[in-house]
């Protein structure tokens, strides 16, 4: 049961957090449980993947309710930059992009770009590092993850040409709860089955190697980057990801554990189960916005002046030097900090 706060002593104003909408891609493998167990309502089938903390090009992000209804969230940030917070003084954009992602068909086989390199070769842009937390996984569901051997350049392109490329990939069983830290360069694939939150860099780069000789719309295959990806690509043996020991930190009404630490962002899985007169009390200092994606459950988060009812799905941007908050309900979330 999801219950607000009642005569709460607010004695840090700040900036108010944002509800977001997301914007939806339609990609070929896509599913419906977006819409399904997620409710976003986005008129797409399939709906591949819902952005829902974005201010990139290709799909923005929308606030939902308040004085900032309607409005892109890139517009939102770019008239505040200070919601960013000092780490990121001077940019106007987000640095990161999350999204939710539901493969019912695989992905193609793909690898992204560092930042010198798409900075060099893709006028400027970002390179892309990601991290997937894995919601859902079906029965003998499995990802790609870099090669079981060393290999050429020349090795791959002729297994690519003759469709023998995957006896050089890695693929790993994955399960609900999972977690995997893709460094740019790694060729990898989100396989059939799986439902995904990922949290990555503000970049829309991706060079397919291999896509099983799929056709889209149009009747005609999809385009392969395989120069740019043997480019960019690490070609060396990857040891087998391994799942890092957790370990869960608890204090009333909440538990947090460390999910991913780099230098683009940190994730902490964050499980908060209140009764009625406890709260947990969450804010983001003046260094970094921080986000709040529910992956399950459903509460209030209550603050001076207003309150946020969220459930499974919604996301929720706090602005850096945000107001103090109170989270009640019992919920799961991916606690995003820039």
């Amino acid at each position: 049961m999801c219950m607000t706060s009642k005569n709460m002593n607010w004695s840090i104003d700040g900036n108010r957090p944002l509800l977001l909408r997301p914007s939806g891609k339609d990609y070929l493998w896509g599913g419906s449980r977006l819409n399904d167990e997620f409710e976003k309502n986005i008129d797409l089938i399939p709906l591949a993947e819902t952005w829902e903390c974005s201010t990139h090009p290709d799909g923005s992000s929308y606030v939902a309710g308040g004085e900032f209804e309607g409005k892109e969230l890139a517009q939102v940030l770019y008239e505040h930059q200070e919601y960013l917070g000092e780490r990121h003084k001077g940019e106007n954009a987000l640095p990161i992009l999350i999204k939710f992602i539901d493969a019912k068909q695989d992905l193609s086989v793909q690898v992204h770009p560092t930042d010198e390199y798409a900075k060099k070769h893709e006028n400027g842009q970002l390179g892309k590092t990601e991290m997937w937390y894995v919601l859902d996984a079906g029965k003998g569901a499995s990802l790609v993850y870099g090669l079981n051997q060393k290999c050429s350049k020349e090795e791959i392109r002729s297994a690519v040409a003759d469709g023998t490329v995957m006896k050089y990939l890695q693929k790993v069983p994955i399960h609900k709860d999972d977690l995997f830290y893709i460094q740019a360069g790694t060729i990898h694939a989100i396989g059939a089955g799986a439902l995904v939150a990922e949290i990555q860099e503000s970049s829309n780069l991706t060079y397919r190697l291999y896509d099983y000789d799929r056709v889209g719309r149009d009747g005609k295959k999809r385009e392969l980057h395989i120069d740019k990806a043997l480019e960019v690509a690490n070609l060396n043996s990857s040891a087998e990801p391994r799942q890092p020991l957790r370990v869960l930190k608890y204090r009333q009404g909440v538990a947090s554990e460390l999910l991913t630490r780099c230098k683009y962002f940190e994730v902490y899985r964050m499980l908060v189960n209140t009764e009625r007169r406890q709260k947990v009390l969450y804010r983001a200092d003046e260094l970094a916005f921080r986000v709040l994606l529910c992956v399950n459950g459903c509460g209030t988060i209550s603050y001076k002046g207003g309150e946020i009812v969220f459930y499974k799905g919604d996301c929720i941007f706090v602005p850096a030097d945000s107001v103090l908050l109170a989270i009640h309900g019992q919920a799961q979330f991916l606690d995003v900090r820039g």
